[in-house]
């Protein structure tokens, strides 16, 4: 895996000509973009506001070929990402926020065991957000071949939370897979567990 990835690392530094046709192909898949964001009732100047400044991300792709559940055994994804500290972050999680969990749990009919786990594994409960560009990100896999329809989607739903003033988009840093904080739209419909971290 690792030859895989030092591959691709050199592909993209010395071949800078394969970059600025990767740029020019993602600036025209931008305009495509905006002609799709007016048909799902984006608002023009939220599609100006946003589109005209989302870059394309080579990292990004690296990451999504290289996810660790690809590659690493059971053994070594579990014992990375689950531990006694991260059980007991998580119990005083849910003993500091039981009601709103218990809302979301009836609300989506998803169980508050399974939330917390994703909360967990995901952002530590907060605690780590990521630094990327969440537009770009999302624009980045969108434009992939790989999971474009998913990340299509994923995007336009982001647009409307701006285009409706939930969101901000400035603030709009995460994960490279576009991932921010809580992932509960009730969350960020209520701002109770948005507004802590």
């Amino acid at each position: 895996m690792k030859l895989i990835r030092i591959i691709i690392i050199f592909f993209f530094i010395l071949t800078p000509n394969v970059f600025a046709n990767i740029e020019n192909e993602f600036n025209q898949w931008k305009n495509q973009f905006k002609d799709k964001a007016l048909s799902n009732d984006i608002s023009e100047t939220t599609i100006n506001l946003v589109i005209n400044n989302l870059k394309f991300l080579p990292k990004v792709i690296e990451y999504d070929r290289f996810q660790p559940e690809f590659y690493e055994d059971t053994k070594t994804y579990i014992s990375k990402r689950a531990s006694k500290s991260k059980v007991k972050n998580g119990l005083m999680f849910y003993s500091e926020n039981k009601d709103l969990i218990s809302d979301v749990e009836k609300k989506f009919n998803i169980e508050k065991e399974l939330l917390l786990a994703l909360m967990g594994i995901e952002t530590n409960f907060g605690k780590y957000v990521g630094k990327m560009d969440i537009l770009s990100s999302l624009a980045t896999l969108s434009f992939d071949k790989r999971r474009s329809e998913f990340f299509t989607n994923e995007l336009l739903i982001l647009l409307k939370l701006i285009d409706k003033n939930k969101i901000e988009y400035q603030t709009l840093y995460g994960s490279w897979a576009g991932a921010f904080g809580f992932f509960s739209i009730y969350a960020i419909n209520n701002r109770k567990l948005c507004n802590r971290f």
